[in-house]
């Protein structure tokens, strides 16, 4: 059977997975992630320290959408667990885009102070106290917010019956994502070689650019998402965990470059330097775009229930094609071959992303760089209960 063939069915699989995700999210999966976000949201509104009450209803106001599409893996999961899952999902979110902002903003160390902070990351894995966070920080008296986040997610999670199997690699998943964050954050004071060089010691650097290594890392909390709903499942095993965490980095890595597209020209206000800026020139960024896009599809459709994977892939890349800014003469010629390589995958998505931008009149990405009180990183240049 040709690669066409093969690519034609996984795509008709992928479509029937993408309607039946759906008929589940709308309904069910979405209203909770809604209910939640309400929850943390009031929770937010007394953090008494104003600027931490701030950036976290920013998060909350500005990038609530990211919560929604990351709630999307839970439509994958039996119903008795659908609950857990999204619970977990969107704790886990929410913290990720809070320490996101306030990690832009360390204190003297922002090695220090940016491991100090995502150690909310490894606490959802490990038992142990819930504080501590804010010791290199400017800022200190959230609450006890990001402790609940933290707390929240781990209940949530350990509800699973897989949860033990799937442990280690959701460790190594959140740890990797916290230290590429804080590193990505220290440029502004310790330049981008220190990230470079941690990005060249990851086991991806043999096949990838240091750059998208760690633009993966970074984004990787969606592996994490995918862990979540893995957990849910009795039956998983390690090596089941593995390959879910290694199939969606590329995907990470593919997604943060997208974002980096369509936030240039605020990057270019802002004085941040995307991702896309390590290329040495268009022809090379397109070139390495379409090849991240080929290896994240190989990799997915490896995975077991690979047209769900395939669908959440496909969703995430077409969301930011749908921006205006992936529209503009010089993007469509840089994500050409990313979309010759998920066709005919993304016409579903896009068609459906479409309606929900125009209804939410959103014109920027998935995660804005620039937000209140911060953004993604950007290193310099160099879907029933």
């Amino acid at each position: 059977m040709g690669p066409q063939v093969r690519r034609r069915g996984a795509s008709a699989a992928a479509a029937v997975a993408l309607v039946r995700a759906n008929a589940r999210f709308w309904p069910k999966v979405l209203p909770e992630v809604r209910r939640e976000l309400r929850g943390w949201d009031r929770r937010a509104q007394a953090i008494p320290d104003a600027a931490l009450r701030a950036q976290a209803l920013a998060k909350l106001r500005h990038e609530r959408f990211n919560t929604e599409v990351a709630a999307t893996l839970a439509t994958l999961v039996p119903p008795v667990r659908r609950l857990d899952v999204t619970e977990a999902i969107v704790a886990l979110e929410v913290m990720y885009d809070y320490l996101d902002g306030i990690s832009e903003r360390p204190g003297g160390d922002p090695l220090a102070d940016g491991r100090q902070l995502y150690r909310a990351f490894s606490d959802v894995l490990a038992a142990g106290p819930l504080a501590g966070y804010y010791r290199h920080h400017p800022q200190h008296d959230d609450g006890g917010y990001l402790a609940a986040l933290a707390a929240t997610a781990r209940r949530a999670l350990w509800s699973l019956p897989a949860a033990p199997v799937v442990a280690p690699s959701m460790q190594a998943v959140l740890g990797r994502c916290g230290e590429a964050q804080t590193r990505t954050h220290a440029i502004a004071q310790l330049g981008p070689g220190q990230l470079r060089a941690w990005a060249l010691r990851q086991p991806e650097a043999d096949r990838m650019r240091w750059s998208e290594v760690a633009a993966g890392a970074a984004a990787s909390v969606l592996a994490a998402h995918a862990l979540v709903a893995l957990a849910a499942e009795p039956t998983t095993t390690a090596a089941d965990a593995e390959a879910v965490a290694e199939a969606y980095f590329t995907t990470c890595a593919l997604t943060t470059l997208l974002d980096s597209l369509i936030d240039a020209d605020a990057d270019a206000v802002t004085g941040a330097h995307p991702y896309l800026t390590y290329y040495a020139s268009e022809a090379e960024a397109t070139e390495r775009l379409g090849a991240l896009a080929r290896e994240a599809v190989g990799a997915i459709e490896r995975l077991p229930r690979a047209p769900h994977h395939l669908m959440t892939m496909a969703g995430a890349v077409a969301f930011y094609l749908s921006a205006p800014a992936a529209r503009a003469a010089e993007s469509r010629r840089l994500t050409a071959p990313i979309a010759h390589e998920l066709r005919p995958l993304l016409a579903p998505s896009l068609a459906i992303f479409a309606v929900w931008r125009g209804a939410r009149r959103e014109p920027g990405a998935l995660r804005p760089r620039v937000s209140p009180g911060g953004g993604r990183p950007r290193p310099a240049a160099g879907p029933a209960r």
